[in-house]
């Protein structure tokens, strides 16, 4: 097979390793790009395709991560992954390990871990590579990164829910809150949150954004039940569609721009935690982006329900 043709065929996974490092479709689709260009210009063939451009892709996105951490020290309001409407990489036999670990709840618990242990864990517990490719791709010894990977286990077990929803749980529960958040049907919503439910949004001070996280169930359902009716008569619209593999939806303005994302997390039964991104930077990757300053005036200038 050609290098080009040995790439492609690898393309899914190169990116879903970097995607999961960096929390970014921009950031993991560069690095992609790049191991291409360092494949493609280096005077000798690798053994294997798979473990040099593994490596590769591995060791660009610690470095783009280590600089990414400044930024996101430094970021505007709370800082989420950006939006994955599908994942490109399929195993079936690590189908679970994949699910779990792309979720919006799962980044943001890796974010709590150095590049060094994100990249290892990533490797090891997501795509089950052996310790020793692992430990060519981050060049440090077999022991140390089976060290990485224990401290790596520990903080995330600390902060994973003990009993998260299946997948129809998930589901069912999604059709149901979307239903009343059509209807704002302050009530439904309400009985479908968790009683200390949060909303939270990620602007980055570059689009409207919620002063701070608004929590539990009655006020959360009060604002959603307010908000999504005034939008529809500004003809933004939401379509339901999976998000980092959980339930959400997709806003649009009436040209079909994308205005934002909404994702649920889903735990005991209940909604946990709704999290929205608008941050434009973060949405570009799903087509042209919708202005949401000017929704915001635009919904100001509406006349309100009955006036």
């Amino acid at each position: 097979m050609s290098k080009v043709g040995e790439f492609e065929a690898l393309r899914p996974l190169l990116f879903s390793i970097a995607y999961r490092i960096l929390g970014s479709v921009a950031e993991a689709e560069d690095a992609v790009q790049e191991a291409w260009l360092r494949y493609d210009g280096s005077s000798t063939r690798p053994a294997s395709a798979k473990a040099y451009l593994s490596a590769t892709v591995t060791r660009i996105s610690i470095d783009v991560l280590r600089s990414a951490r400044v930024r996101r020290e430094e970021y505007t309001g709370p800082w989420f992954p950006e939006p994955l409407l599908s994942d490109p990489y399929e195993d079936p036999a690590r189908a679970t390990e994949l699910a779990d670990s792309v979720s919006m709840a799962a980044l943001l618990l890796l974010e709590r871990l150095s590049p060094l242990e994100r990249a290892v864990f990533v490797l090891r517990e997501v795509f089950g590579f052996g310790f020793d490719e692992i430990a060519a791709a981050v060049d440090r010894s077999e022991a140390a990164c089976r060290q990485l990977v224990v401290r790596a286990r520990r903080h995330m077990a600390a902060g994973r829910p003990r009993f998260a929803a299946d997948r129809q749980e998930r589901q069912e529960l999604a059709s149901r809150f979307f239903e009343a958040l059509k209807d704002g049907d302050v009530g439904a919503l309400r009985n479908l949150l968790a009683a200390d439910a949060q909303l939270v949004g990620d602007g980055g001070g570059k689009a409207p954004q919620l002063a701070r996280a608004v929590v539990g169930a009655e006020n959360v359902a009060r604002l959603l039940a307010s908000v999504v009716p005034r939008l529809a008569r500004v003809e933004v619209s939401f379509e339901p569609h999976e998000i980092n593999g959980q339930p959400g939806a997709v806003y649009r303005d009436r040209d079909g721009r994308v205005l934002q994302t909404l994702v649920l997390d889903v735990l005991d039964g209940r909604i946990q935690t709704i999290r929205t991104v608008l941050n434009p930077d973060k949405l570009g990757h799903m087509g042209p982006v919708a202005d949401a300053w000017e929704i915001t005036r635009e919904l100001k200038r509406a006349p309100r329900q009955g006036s």
